[in-house]
């Protein structure tokens, strides 16, 4: 990277981002985590998230030519790559709604079982997981109407509750995940590759999980339920309750033989970052690549870390730039808001450096969509709040709202990529001059 980060610090930030979603890239990560093809029975890929249909064609241009190969894998509205939905090769690639499910999610799903049916032990299933297959890959329990799962999605996203207990909520109330999915390949040998958009990089977690082992119980589920307020349908509350919604767990036979392989990370993408800041002459800290808490707290603490680095050399001696990842939450306080995780971050960094000399800041989502917005994230200037109160705009009063979408947007600030084709969560970056 030539970047000269006092000459264009924005430019500088923008290079770091796109170094940590090219560390990402299916096409690049999945060549060494491919098993080789069965002696005897065919290879059934499924699969599920925002990088499906990005993996399925990194598999379909790894997989031997003469092997069989077929399958199915759903992603969000368009991040298909392109002209993947009319040329898909030997993979079908289709596209639902997220983060609420919608039909085209749930036909997907129909077919994805349709696939996975009758397999023998000789056949091989390779799973294709990354964020955001909890929404798309989705079938009621028994018992459930569609409208209910989604009105529970709906909540759980509303509550400020962290990914792993909306997880543990969609696993017990689904038909499909937490390891319901491997159960139904059974006996097919399942290999999962997963790329972690979750803080700690577990599995059981990632799109909830569907072809991996569970530890928790409904009982969990129910408790964070009650914890965050969320209303149940009678014949949820049941369920969870009784044990009839029960996932397969540890050690439970029907996983026996079955691999996973994580091929792309949170921590392995702010490597790159870093990687790449150094090898531009400026020094790089990773704080963490799992970082959770409210999206406008934590941007609170980053500008205090900040600060100190400006202003007293502590922790760290400037010019640097600080990197973090992970999955903060926002709790919605006004439905009609406008804006994610990263420019609530933001806003409330901006907020709290108070236009600190030399401090510039990017965040943005490393699957180029901020909660249901256009853009991947923003950046914050020295003048933001300045130019802020040029514009008329009030931070303070937006951020009350859930209104950081608009506040950036007015200030041409937002950072827009469009789908990256991968997900490893939240992406930080404060340069320090």
């Amino acid at each position: 990277m030539t970047i000269n980060a006092t000459a264009d610090p924005r430019g500088f930030l923008r290079a770091l981002f796109d170094a940590a979603v090219a560390r990402a890239q299916p096409a690049r990560v999945m060549a060494g985590a491919l098993p080789p093809p069965p002696e005897r029975g065919r290879t059934v890929v499924v699969g599920a998230g925002k990088a499906a249909g990005a993996m399925a064609a990194a598999v379909d241009a790894l997989w031997p030519a003469q092997a069989p190969l077929s399958g199915l894998v759903v992603t969000r509205y368009g991040h298909a790559l392109p002209g993947q939905l009319e040329r898909p090769g030997r993979i079908a690639v289709t596209e639902a709604a997220h983060p609420v499910p919608d039909a085209a999610g749930r036909r997907a799903t129909e077919a994805i079982i349709e696939r996975v049916r009758g397999l023998g032990p000789d056949d091989l299933v390779l799973a294709l997981i990354s964020g955001g297959g909890s929404a798309l890959l989705w079938q009621p329990a028994p018992g459930l109407t569609p409208e209910d799962k989604q009105a529970i999605n709906r909540a759980l996203l509303a509550s400020g509750a962290g990914i792993d207990e909306m997880n543990c909520v969609r696993k017990h109330l689904s038909g499909i995940k937490g390891g319901r999915l491997a159960a139904l390949c059974a006996p097919a040998r399942v290999v999962t590759l997963l790329i972690s958009d979750v803080p700690g990089d577990d599995p059981a977690v990632i799109a909830s999980g569907p072809t991996v082992p569970d530890a928790t119980t409904g009982a969990q589920a129910l408790a964070i339920c009650e914890r965050h307020g969320i209303t149940l349908p009678p014949a949820a509350r049941e369920a969870l309750a009784d044990g009839r919604c029960e996932t397969p767990k540890p050690g439970a036979s029907v996983f026996a033989g079955h691999e996973w392989h994580l091929v792309a990370t949170p921590q392995l993408s702010l490597e790159a970052a870093a990687e790449a800041a150094r090898a531009a002459g400026v020094t790089a800290h990773i704080l963490g690549d799992a970082i959770e808490g409210e999206s406008r707290t934590v941007g609170q603490v980053h500008a205090a870390i900040a600060r100190a680095v400006a202003r007293r050399g502590q922790p760290f001696g400037r010019p640097c730039v600080i990197l973090s990842g992970g999955e903060t939450t926002v709790t919605v306080r006004n439905p009609q808001g406008r804006g994610g995780r990263a420019t609530e971050f933001l806003l409330g960094c901006a907020i709290a450096l108070q236009g600190e000399p030399g401090v510039h800041v990017l965040a943005a989502d490393t699957d180029g969509i901020d909660g249901v917005q256009d853009n991947a994230g923003a950046v914050v200037t020295p003048d933001t709040l300045a130019r802020a109160s040029a514009a008329g705009l009030k931070p303070a009063e937006l951020l009350a709202r859930n209104e950081a979408y608009p506040f950036f947007a007015a200030l041409g600030d937002l950072v827009v990529t469009g789908p990256t084709h991968t997900n490893v969560n939240d992406f930080r970056a404060m340069l320090v001059l």
